[in-house]
């Protein structure tokens, strides 16, 4: 009988960043869970007893901060922050908490997936001990990727279309043949139109 995979809570105020990082991971053979604000993320922690959260540093309402004070303060859950910010203070305070990582945008789901693999390996080595203060969660800083777009436009295709991963991969190469592009460039100019989208006041 295999054993249960890791439960993954990601939690992310941007849908095209929670569609691709629940996208990456899935495909990663983790099961996921996910919010899209700090209050819902707290009643599946409660819920769901997560391993390991990814939480996004800055978002409306209860930030991904309040959110680690609370499961550090509650649960055995891990979690690792994720930020468009590279600012040290806000590492030294995710440092104090706990964190096991430190992701800075944009995202790039194939370093994103080893760093979680570590933090979830850390977990296992102590699970219910307190999370050290030392040494500093590590910092993930993605390189530029060619594929990094069509993880983005798969996650925007599974989000609209409630495809799972695979079909949703299928429909971005069929799209690319039946225009005549090649995947890169149909995945980029989806992901374009979506940040115009996602740029318009609501």
């Amino acid at each position: 009988m295999s054993e249960p995979k890791p439960l993954i809570l990601v939690v992310d105020d941007d849908r095209l960043v929670l569609a691709t990082l629940v996208a990456g991971l899935k495909q990663a053979e983790f099961d996921v869970i996910e919010a899209d604000n700090g209050d819902d993320a707290i009643l599946l922690a409660r819920k769901h007893r997560p391993a390991l959260a990814i939480l996004d540093m800055r978002m409306q309402g209860k930030s991904g901060m309040d959110v680690a004070r609370y499961l550090a303060a509650n649960t055995s859950t891990g979690f690792m922050f994720l930020s468009a910010f590279g600012d040290a203070d806000i590492i030294d305070e995710a440092t104090k908490l706990g964190a096991l990582g430190y992701l800075v945008k944009p995202i790039d789901v194939k370093q994103i997936v080893p760093a979680v693999r570590a933090a979830l390996a850390r977990l296992q080595e102590s699970p219910l001990q307190p999370r050290p203060p030392s040494p500093r969660p590590a910092t993930i800083v993605p390189e530029p990727a060619p594929q990094r777009d069509q993880f983005v436009a798969i996650g925007i295709l599974m989000e609209r279309l409630r495809l799972d991963y695979d079909r949703a991969l299928e429909a971005l190469r069929a799209q690319a043949r039946a225009e005549g592009r090649a995947v890169d460039d149909l995945a980029a100019r989806m992901v374009e139109a979506a940040n115009r989208l996602n740029s318009i006041p609501r």
